[in-house]
């Protein structure tokens, strides 16, 4: 399998809806839909990783698989908005880098 950029990525979800998913939901509507696939992630880590008991149901859930939801959900907006999402990654970590510098060093519960 290719590996593939955020760019390529975005390019390629744009290719599929205009050509199998015949157009976009709505903002709101996948916006709606983002919130139901993180609560998709949210109930196997909490039931996998957490304190809750995994059901036999959610035994069989794949982690990556509902991840790469939230991810096909978010650049779906992002297409919508005109969000470039390597810009504003590369932005955000930018951020996070200076804004962060030694922030997590210094802090004594991460020690």
């Amino acid at each position: 399998m290719k590996t593939m950029t955020l760019r390529e990525a975005q390019t390629t979800v744009d290719d599929w809806i205009k050509t199998i998913g015949v157009r976009y939901f709505n903002e709101l509507t996948n916006m709606a839909m983002l919130t139901e696939e993180v609560g998709e992630v949210a109930r196997i880590m909490a039931r996998r990783y957490g304190e809750q008991s995994e059901k036999e149901s959610d035994k069989t859930k794949d982690l990556g698989d509902e991840m790469a939801d939230v991810l096909w959900v978010l650049i779906c907006l992002a297409n919508q908005t005109g969000v470039d999402l390597t810009a504003a990654f590369q932005k955000n970590l930018e951020k996070k880098t200076v804004r962060d510098a030694t922030r997590h060093l210094d802090n004594e519960k991460l020690k």
